[in-house]
């Protein structure tokens, strides 16, 4: 198994369940509440060492409770932190509102501490990204620290991922970094400036990327699985199902994760895909983020099915 080296965001979620969203100046009563551990990057760092990868994330914090769960959670699932203390600011924290009905949700991040990230902290671990198998980092922290990492990491041969959300537009020369990009359909979407409708839409999106630079682009679609789209071979991944959704929060956490550990364990692209979809599939069957992150032999044994 290879190393997997992670910038991110952690941040504490505070998810709400209730029948809708207020509107601006409503009250609503909701149905439950959790407070838990989150953050896009700290999700797949969480995902990626319990699939056995060995795992490094890099990130900031604040001097705070929410600090105290990050590093909880980062020992319980065996991830090693390279933290930078901000005691200035606060840890991240989200509020997620989950649909009671469909576990569908919507999010608000303020990082905190870990929107200080520079491209100089990423030059302080240039030698723990070079010895990465796979570097993954995603858009949560200043988009100048994404790319230096992503620099850093192609400069050393190493592979490189990028999970592009929350979307915004990327300049060509940042997508030409990316071995993998792994958006879904509205972060395709704003990357491109395309309509992401079907298989079509998202084909024609995915060309689009690879158009602008990206190696091979996995296009995730939710409940329908992923576009797995490439040099030669445009094809799509069933998603796997392990159950009835109960919370969708962290499933493209748990996609790239698992994606990344098996790509660093030497599984073939197409293959490591599915795996992805596995991780995923088990995630969304019970709630929370990172505590949604299944065990490796949960993962192996819904694909032996």
């Amino acid at each position: 198994m290879g190393k997997v080296v992670i910038l991110g965001v952690f941040v504490a979620d505070a998810a709400y369940r209730a029948s809708r969203l207020p509107r601006l100046g409503e009250t609503l009563l909701g149905s439950g509440f959790a407070l838990g551990p989150g953050g896009k990057g700290s999700n797949q760092a969480v995902a990626a060492a319990r699939m056995g990868a060995e795992t490094v994330f890099v990130t900031r914090l604040g001097a705070d409770a929410f600090a105290e769960m990050a590093t909880q959670t980062w020992a319980d699932a065996g991830v090693t932190p390279v933290v930078r203390s901000c005691p200035e600011s606060h840890t991240g924290s989200a509020f997620i509102f989950l649909d009671e009905a469909t576990g569908e949700n919507a999010i608000i991040i303020a990082p905190g501490a870990a929107g200080t990230i520079a491209a100089e902290d990423l030059d302080a671990e240039a030698a723990r990204i070079s010895g990465a198998s796979i570097f993954m980092t995603q858009l949560e922290q200043p988009l100048a620290a994404a790319v230096r990492g992503l620099e850093i990491a192609r400069a050393a041969g190493v592979a490189t991922l990028l999970n592009p959300a929350p979307a915004q537009p990327l300049p060509a020369e940042v997508i030409s970094l990316c071995d993998y990009l792994t958006p879904n359909e509205t972060e395709a979407a704003v990357l491109t400036g395309l309509s992401v409708e079907g298989l079509q839409g998202a084909r024609a999106a995915a060309n689009a990327l690879r158009e602008k630079g990206a190696g091979t682009v996995i296009l995730t679609l939710g409940e329908r699985g992923a576009l797995f789209h490439g040099e030669g071979i445009s094809q799509i991944v069933p998603a796997v199902s392990a159950g009835p959704v109960v919370d969708t929060t962290g499933a493209g956490d748990a996609f790239n994760g698992g994606f990344a550990a098996a790509l660093a364990e030497g599984r073939p692209p197409l293959e490591a895909v599915r795996f992805g979809c596995a991780v995923a599939g088990l995630s969304v069957t019970r709630p929370g983020a990172a505590a949604s992150m299944p065990s490796r032999a949960e993962v192996d044994a819904l694909l032996r099915g």
